[in-house]
């Protein structure tokens, strides 16, 4: 028996036999061209035969896997398509270059960048483009995409990484679960198995070898355990607990429908994180209450140039109307700290972490708040929408963004254009600063949203980015917990209601203290509404609440 530890990033647990995944690729060759005109051709032919079969992969992953995954192969033909990238693609092929080094030279290149970047989601995109790359040059060298034919009985894939691509063109009838020595727990070919419903574990490095082949394997996709030819007990025990999983599974699906509300009548609201409007299929499809949090930064993030009013408008309203009158709470800009786009050219920052981020940038560029502010009105006419401002850290920051929406109230009403002048202006509660004038905040704001991440960050002066701090980020530290607690009563007092909208709302172990605190709100990611809603409903917070306090003002925590 041998006993590998990974990082699970899709749970569930999968057992049977190793089947080492072999790409069918070779060494691009690399020589000089005489014909230049003639070879650049040649790449704009294979980049558009790249582009169809993205699209062809696109239909197929929204039959499988939904929106969500054909967005990322729709993605992967505007990233195909990217000027920056082709222009380092052509400037090497004018120089001489063949088309197949061209071609994975800049995508080495650009994945080395996307790699140095600080941003989980933009160092994800490393393995994106070396995906794009190996398309394009895989067409120019002739080599076929389709290694995974030998597949013929359901296995346990194992391989040094998966790109998207393959990953979506993997035969799910025959695979079992994969499993890779690198990649990562952001990355999209860890979200797509979490999509599809595949049990999935990275990062095991070389543990497994050739000679393994045609073993048994247990994986289990959330502890990230790996069992090579597992003993009698320990096979039983995961079996068992496969069965259990199934079971609870299946428990949660026929929760759908029900009331998020516990054992003694205290309902709470269980609302989803998401970040564009493609995302909404998602919360329906697992029975979300309402869009908690909308990162608008990503419409953004996805551009090369500032977006327009019309069409950030077109975002916000397709996300509001297909919500169809259930509240839509969309943040306003949060580029900056680990979110760059470049075209913000943001001077460089020795802490960007807390530098100019957030609102800060709002109230420095009005034009660019004002676009936001605009589309995000416009948008109101279509459904219910909530706004709430980042990192607002004063009164006087909030007045500021509350008379900027005056503003552009003020100029729709006289263009003519229909809007909600009831839109609720949220604040999110991120910084000790906040935290400390809640009270004052409660006064000027309609509700409080505390984003747990950043606050869990300044609180605690650790940087969230970095992962060797370990024990150090302690989200359950009493300094966040109190101060939740006390966010939530000067909200209360003020006739507010107050959430939380990141990653602690789906921290199951803290459901019973956060109903006891009286949290009016929790946004989560989609697939954690109905675990939570079923934590919810097991909770007596009547009998459990004088308890849960008491630990909290406790000297032993």
């Amino acid at each position: 028996m041998l006993t590998i530890q990974g990082k699970g990033v899709s749970s569930g647990i999968a057992v049977g036999p190793v089947f080492f995944f072999r790409r069918a690729e070779k060494a691009a060759s690399r020589h000089m061209v005489k014909d230049t005109d003639a070879e650049w051709q040649r790449f704009l032919a294979a980049q558009a035969q790249a582009i169809e079969e993205l699209g062809e992969l696109a239909e197929k992953a929204r039959a499988e896997a939904g929106d969500d995954a054909a967005l990322l192969f729709e993605t992967h033909q505007m990233m195909a398509e990217d000027l920056d990238y082709v222009d380092a693609i052509e400037e090497a092929v004018r120089g001489g270059l063949n088309a197949e080094a061209a071609v994975e030279d800049t995508g080495n290149q650009f994945s080395a960048m996307f790699s140095s970047m600080e941003d989980d989601y933009m160092r994800a995109r490393a393995a994106d483009v070396l995906d794009i790359s190996r398309r394009i040059a895989g067409i120019l060298q002739g080599v076929s995409e389709n290694a995974l034919a030998r597949i013929e009985t359901p296995v346990i894939l194992v391989a040094e990484d998966l790109t998207p691509s393959e990953t979506i063109q993997l035969d799910k009838r025959k695979l079992l679960g994969f499993v890779t020595a690198a990649g990562s727990a952001s990355g999209h070919t860890a979200i797509l198995a979490r999509t599809m419903g595949i049990p999935a574990v990275i990062g095991i490095g070389d543990a497994l070898k050739s000679e393994h082949e045609g073993r048994e394997v247990i994986i289990d996709g959330a502890t990230g355990e790996v069992v090579l030819e597992a003993d009698v007990l320990i096979r039983e025990a995961m079996l068992k607990k496969r069965a259990e999983q199934i079971a609870f599974k299946e428990l949660l699906e026929g929760m759908k429908g029900e009331e998020n509300v516990t054992l003694d009548g205290r309902h709470i609201k269980v609302y989803c994180n998401i970040g564009g409007p493609d995302d909404i299929s998602a919360v329906k499809v697992n029975d979300g209450g309402g869009v908690g949090l909308f990162r608008s930064e990503f419409l953004y993030l996805a551009c090369e140039d500032y977006p327009t009013e019309d069409e950030l408008f077109e975002a916000y309203r397709s996300a509001v109307s297909a919500m169809e009158g259930r509240t839509v709470i969309i943040r306003t800009l949060d580029i900056g700290a680990d979110k760059q786009a470049d075209y913000f050219r943001l001077d460089k920052e020795e802490n960007p972490a807390m530098g100019l981020r957030a609102v800060r940038i709002c109230l420095t560029r009005p034009e660019v708040f004002r676009t936001q502010l605009r589309a995000l009105y416009r948008a109101s006419a279509y459904g219910k929408l909530g706004i709430m401002f980042p990192m607002i850290t004063s009164v006087w920051e909030l007045r500021e963004c509350r008379r900027a929406c005056q503003m552009v109230q003020k100029e729709l009403e006289q263009e003519g254009v229909v809007f909600d002048p009831a839109v609720e202006l949220g604040v999110m509660i991120e910084t000790p600063a906040a935290v400390m004038i809640s009270d004052r905040l409660a006064k000027e704001a309609d509700f409080f949203s505390i984003g747990t991440n950043d606050l869990t960050q300044y609180m605690l002066a650790c940087d969230r980015q970095c992962s060797h701090l370990g024990r150090f980020y302690d989200p359950h530290h009493p300094a966040v917990l109190r101060a939740i607690r006390q966010v939530t009563e000067n909200a209360h007092r003020y006739g507010k209601w107050a959430g939380i909208c990141g990653e602690l709302g789906a921290d199951t172990e803290l459901t019973a203290l956060f109903l006891a605190i009286g949290v009016d709100e929790l946004s989560v990611s989609p697939n954690m509404v109905l675990p939570l809603r079923y934590a919810i409903r097991g909770i007596d917070v009547g009998k459990e609440r004088e308890r849960l306090l008491a630990e909290l003002d406790s000297d032993a925590q």
